[in-house]
């Protein structure tokens, strides 16, 4: 039998996916749209204090293409929050308005965790803490997508030794090294709280970055032999600026 691997836990995280129903949104009167949008701005407002005092962040970006209008991406101490969270969202009058096409449940992770030797909390270490605790950066685009490490036949992540599985995950690691400042990434895991096996949210100041990024990993044994790839959900930044014109219907 392989050995798992050991991973360090943070936040649990949701990416809730919404499409909006353009149709019948133009056929309410402006003075009401505007109310539900002045709503929805101060939800925002109590997921901004939360990440001014570090206890959750959250990111809203749109999504371009036909998969959603709109991504929202929380981290909570707990899926309770997370689920409050969505429930908050679902009773505005604004959510009347939006269909759920997507959402994923996850925890930010620390992969092949080794814990310190000398027994002293990991935690103490700022890095590692700002891994498992993040403050989601608010960059111009997001790159969002489920993925699995394959178990068929040969291929077979799971049957590797845990000293093979860290040797490919650190040459995998060394690619995404490169486009340090360029990309910021988050990893959370997912086994046994949704479809797929770990989701990766990328954020960066310009789109192009996540082709480059994403091909040149391919080439890693890690992606070309044992890994397995969800929907691509791509957008840009909603700051509380655009809000408004994102729903004006002229």
């Amino acid at each position: 039998m392989s050995e798992p691997s050991q991973t360090l836990d943070g936040w649990f995280c949701l990416h809730d996916l919404r499409k909006i129903d353009w149709s019948s949104w133009k056929q309410v009167p402006e003075e009401e749209r505007q109310a539900m949008v002045n709503e929805f701005i101060r939800l925002l407002e109590t997921w901004q204090t939360i990440e001014e005092e570090e206890t959750g962040s959250y990111a809203l970006y749109t999504v371009v293409g036909h998969k959603a209008d709109i991504i929202m991406v929380n981290l909570r101490d707990s899926i309770n929050e997370l689920n409050a969270i969505e429930q908050e969202f679902n009773k505005l009058r604004l959510a009347d308005y939006t269909m759920q096409t997507y959402s994923y449940l996850s925890v930010v992770e620390q992969g092949n965790y080794t814990p310190p030797k000398d027994g002293s909390d990991p935690l103490d270490n700022p890095n590692m803490r700002d891994r498992i605790y993040p403050i989601l950066p608010k960059w111009e685009h997001i790159c969002f997508y489920p993925m699995d490490k394959k178990r068929e036949g040969e291929d077979n992540w799971y049957s590797l030794p845990l000293e093979k599985r860290v040797e490919l995950m650190k040459a995998h690691g060394m690619t995404g090294r490169k486009y340090a400042g360029k990309i910021k990434q988050i990893i959370s895991g997912s086994t046994g709280l949704d479809d797929w096996e770990w989701g990766v949210t990328l954020f960066a100041h310009e789109a192009l970055q996540f082709k480059k990024l994403i091909y040149e990993m391919r080439f890693d044994e890690v992606s070309a032999r044992y890994g397995e790839f969800g929907s691509f959900y791509v957008g840009n930044i909603l700051n509380n600026e655009h809000i408004h014109p994102f729903f004006q219907t002229n």
